[in-house]
């Protein structure tokens, strides 16, 4: 993928989105009515689908229903996030649940909407993002303004020291024999260990999880 602000339209688009009539009408009106500024390439309907989806079709936007099922659509912004960093990701909410917005934002997205019944509001805040540029609405920036936790901390703080360390020799490439001679316990100790982490941030493989681990620091330790 090349990054948004060199690429020229239209731009490949990826919806991620459970509600079917909701996925469609956006669809109709990325292709139809957006003056050929965007390209639908697939239409996903679980949080699973989203970065095979967007792998496959190299697509510079993705749209992720934030309620998707099984895992939510934080997760699959996680994930999009550590594998496709130059994607631009616009997370959607049929909710007003602010925090869930807020988790998505600190996840990786470059904007979030509630869902409108006016389809075409929609057009706008995707070129935005297919610029490089962040759309948030002004109740959330206020809300994000005024926080003062660190997410990073808070991910860091409820994995605790023994999956810290585990992450960052999960990060330098280290096999499972070569971990679990590091960490001082058994490979099949090691292995529940891994499973626990991925779990715990979100992520769907341990090649995901060492992608992830920059982003947190842990390259450095």
């Amino acid at each position: 993928m090349t990054g948004l602000t060199s690429r020229p339209a239209p731009f490949v688009v990826v919806i991620v989105d459970d509600h079917a009539l909701f996925a469609q009408g956006l669809q109709l009106l990325l292709t139809s009515r957006a003056d050929s500024l965007f390209h639908v390439a697939a239409i996903g309907s679980s949080s699973e689908d989203a970065v095979p989806l967007v792998g496959k079709h190299r697509a510079d936007i993705a749209t992720i229903d934030l309620t998707l099922p099984p895992r939510g659509g934080v997760h699959a912004i996680t994930g999009l996030r550590g594998a496709y960093p130059s994607t631009g990701i616009l997370a959607l909410s049929g909710t007003d649940d602010l925090s869930l917005a807020e988790r998505a934002l600190r996840a990786g997205a470059d904007g979030f909407l509630q869902k409108t019944s006016d389809a075409d509001a929609l057009v706008a805040p995707l070129l935005v993002i297919a610029t490089g540029m962040k759309v948030v609405n002004p109740e959330l920036l206020d809300r994000l303004l005024v926080s003062n936790h660190s997410p990073d901390d808070e991910i860091l703080d409820n994995l605790g020291e023994h999956l810290i360390k585990l992450w960052s020799l999960l990060a330098q490439g280290l096999e499972i024999n070569a971990i679990a001679a590091r960490m001082h316990v058994s490979e099949r100790t090691t292995k529940r260990m891994v499973a626990s982490l991925i779990q715990k941030i979100g992520a769907r493989n341990r090649i995901e999880a060492a992608a992830l681990a920059g982003r947190y620091g842990l390259l450095d330790h």
